[in-house]
């Protein structure tokens, strides 16, 4: 049986929310991380935002009422944790910048080499590096400065059920941690934590799995690390995820081995927590196929429906089309032709200025968002736990300029 999905938010004809626009809406996210919060207490681990997924720093002080920091995988997103978190990050970048080095070393609590070969050779320098303070380090906090990073190296389990191959870092030829062989039997001085991260929006049973095939391969590095991160992907916020499954899986993976779990979920955070509203601009007949164009985008604005793939849902519509219902193809509003989505079906036909909001789009959606043709960006606002509607940010020409030169 064919059914509607979930309606339209009762804020999103709110004239001040702009078109397109980012939605997030603090209740849920503040909902989430309720949830975060409780797991990572029961379980004695910590739990930290990967800034991969969810990047909207004017959400970090509510983020930081719950986590204690983040993860980043780049300088900039090292920088935005110092700034807007006010901690030190866990770095993880594949490969590592000589002229970003000394700087992420004074930013990051924790350092993590993604190859053996990475960890070779920034070890022989890493004492003088830490020697260098920048200038603009936290300023708030300048006690964070001394505090030398833990290192680690990632590992590759050779063991995923991720089903895309694009998202999958245990592939053959993965790029993507250090698989045993490429180890020594014993953690050198001074590389105190593993890392692996073969998960992507899975449940606690496939961590279950993921574990077994990790401890296979690295148990004995493991008894050996002081910490163990286990990267994201556990999307403990989504309906069904068993959460006691979870905790019982943590607190014995960590009295067996002695260590401190980190995890850092991208999706998790912000899962089900905002919308991106957008506005029809047109609508017309396409040989045989009723088209409607909007003010966003798939390939700019919703990268990820085009990557993954998957059918975004819409608030109202029905996610499949319906025989007899008006129907429409969603087009976005760039000249790629590629520019659009699968097909709807309405209960009313679609009326240029009509708003179609996609649900579910504040994470790993913002954070991959461009300007390909010109086209702005989606505005970005909250709607605040009292339920009124703060407009953080709209973007116009400098942006899409700033970006070029």
């Amino acid at each position: 049986m064919t059914t509607t999905a979930q309606q339209p938010l009762n804020y999103i004809d709110n004239p001040a929310i702009p078109s397109p626009c980012f939605v997030l809406d603090e209740t849920k996210l503040r909902q989430n991380l309720e949830l975060i919060d409780s797991v990572q207490k029961a379980a004695g681990v910590t739990i930290i935002l990967a800034l991969k997924g969810f990047s909207m720093y004017s959400a970090f002080p509510i983020v930081r009422e719950y986590l204690s920091g983040a993860t980043a995988s780049s300088l900039n997103e090292i920088r935005l944790v110092n700034e807007y978190m006010g901690v030190k990050a866990h770095a993880y970048v594949p490969a590592y910048r000589d002229a970003d080095f000394a700087e992420i070393l004074d930013r990051s609590s924790h350092v993590t080499f993604n190859s053996w070969s990475q960890w070779e050779r920034f070890s022989s320098v890493i004492s003088d590096q830490l020697s260098v303070t920048s200038n603009e380090l936290i300023t708030d906090n300048r006690s964070l400065i001394t505090e030398k990073p833990s290192f680690g190296i990632r590992v590759n389990p050779q063991y995923s059920e991720v089903a895309t191959e694009m998202y999958d870092p245990a592939i053959p030829g993965s790029r993507l941690g250090a698989t045993r062989d490429q180890l020594p039997d014993t953690l050198p001085d001074g590389l105190d934590g593993i890392h692996f991260h073969t998960l992507c929006e899975n449940d606690s049973f496939t961590l279950e799995r993921t574990l077994q095939a990790l401890e296979s391969r690295f148990g004995d590095l493991l008894h050996q690390a002081k910490w163990v991160n286990m990267g994201g992907g556990h999307l403990m916020t989504r309906e069904g995820y068993d959460t006691d499954h979870l905790i019982g899986l943590l607190k014995a993976f960590r009295e067996k081995y002695n260590v401190d779990i980190i995890m850092e979920p991208g999706s998790a955070i912000a899962w089900q927590t905002g919308v991106l509203v957008s506005t029809v601009l047109d609508v017309f007949n396409s040989q045989g196929i009723d088209v409607a164009i909007l003010d966003t985008s798939f390939a700019a604005h919703m990268p990820d429906t085009l990557e993954m793939p998957y059918k975004p849902r819409v608030l109202g519509a029905y996610h499949e089309p319906v025989e007899g219902k008006p129907t429409y193809r969603l087009g976005g509003m760039t000249c790629l032709a590629g520019d659009q989505m699968g097909d709807y079906s309405f209960d009313e036909p679609l009326q240029v200025g009509d708003r179609i909001v996609f649900d579910d789009m504040i994470h790993y959606t913002m954070v991959k968002t461009t300007t390909f043709n010109g086209v702005n960006l989606p505005a970005i606002g909250m709607v605040q736990t009292d339920g009124t509607f703060r407009l953080i940010r709209e973007y116009g020409y400098e942006s899409f300029k700033d970006r070029l030169s």
